[in-house]
């Protein structure tokens, strides 16, 4: 934990247009907090402490789904398959059904 610095983990998500694909990331900056959670195995809390650090430049994936989702690059469907919070994206899955 004293050597990483971060990690980025990248999904790219074909546009809502067919045009290409669209990138949605996951930044994780290693500080104080999640060097402890690392060293004491409890990763499970690594969301909650990327959630208080976006000043830090932390985002998780569901918030990069988001706002690609809000700015009707990708659908509903892709957002919602590559959610790590499914019922966040199901309204938004229901919405494009109808």
């Amino acid at each position: 934990s004293e050597s990483l610095r971060g990690i980025v983990c990248q999904q790219l998500i074909p546009r809502k247009d067919g045009n290409g694909r669209m990138l949605a990331l996951e930044v994780l900056v290693n500080n104080p907090a999640v060097g402890n959670l690392i060293r004491e195995a409890k990763t499970f809390m690594l969301p909650g402490v990327m959630q208080t650090g976006k000043k830090l430049g932390m985002k998780l994936m569901d918030d990069s789904l988001q706002e690609l989702l809000d700015k009707g690059l990708i659908t509903g469907e892709e957002a919602y398959r590559r959610a790590e919070n499914k019922k966040a994206f199901a309204t938004a899955l229901a919405g494009e059904m109808r």
